[in-house]
């Protein structure tokens, strides 16, 4: 692969893995970017102490080591995560993000046992839009969160405008992130908006995934130029 491909940093949401981005690795590598989808990995103190200026800190270490122009993209958690390195990003790209301005919840356990009570019932209830084999995959690998980290992101982080373009992804039956508060985001962000079906995590384990990510990439292209990103809000700091 060229020393001069773009980068894109895909990050993963809580209970997930960098494994939840495999379809859109592998279109936006065919396209020749350098796609990268790590593991968000609890702080040394334990999954319980985890905070998410823990992954926060992660985020911004894959983003240093990707080559420019580099875009950052994230979904649920991981979009919120996305959106706290903004400024070290050449554009974002958000699906379903857990909005800076918090989503109410009831208190979480010090760890959400997700890995331990998963079942596949349950994970193909959560993935009406995914096959049979994406749905036993995503069960095999669901994890534990942190609940200090999913209540920090729920109570909300004070974040500017991100001052690069911005790509919001609402999926019109999310239980978890409401299609309005990701439209209320886009607004108030100048953002530009894309409203699809499927569920919460759908955009990445559903069937649409690679095609999605195909558009994602036309989208790229058009807004930030194929030969770099053009800032129409000036360079990022």
């Amino acid at each position: 692969m060229s020393e001069h491909a773009h980068g894109a940093v895909f990050v993963h949401g809580a209970g997930g893995g960098g494994w939840e981005w495999a379809a859109w690795r592998r279109v936006f590598a065919a396209a020749g970017w350098n796609a990268l989808a790590p593991d968000l990995w609890p702080a040394p103190a334990g999954l319980a102490a985890t905070s998410l200026a823990d992954y926060a800190v992660q985020v911004r270490g894959w983003l240093a080591a990707a080559p420019r122009p580099r875009v950052l993209v994230g979904a649920s958690l991981g979009g919120l995560l996305a959106a706290m390195a903004a400024d070290a990003a050449d554009a974002l790209v958000l699906v379903n993000p857990l909005p800076p301005g918090g989503l109410p919840a009831a208190p979480p356990p010090a760890i959400v046992p997700w890995g331990r009570t998963a079942t596949l019932a349950g994970t193909r209830r959560a993935l009406p839009d995914a096959d049979d084999a994406a749905a036993l995959h995503a069960f095999r690998r669901w994890r534990d969160e942190s609940g200090r980290v999913l209540a920090e992101a729920r109570a909300g982080v004070a974040l500017p405008p991100p001052r690069v373009p911005v790509l919001v992804i609402a999926s019109d039956a999310d239980d978890d992130v409401p299609p309005a508060a990701s439209a209320a985001l886009a607004a108030a962000w100048g953002a530009t908006l894309w409203r699809v079906s499927g569920s919460h995590v759908g955009p990445l384990l559903g069937r649409q995934a690679p095609a999605l990510a195909a558009e994602v990439l036309r989208w790229l292209n058009a807004a930030v130029g194929v030969a770099g990103i053009q800032h129409p809000l000036g360079a990022p700091a």
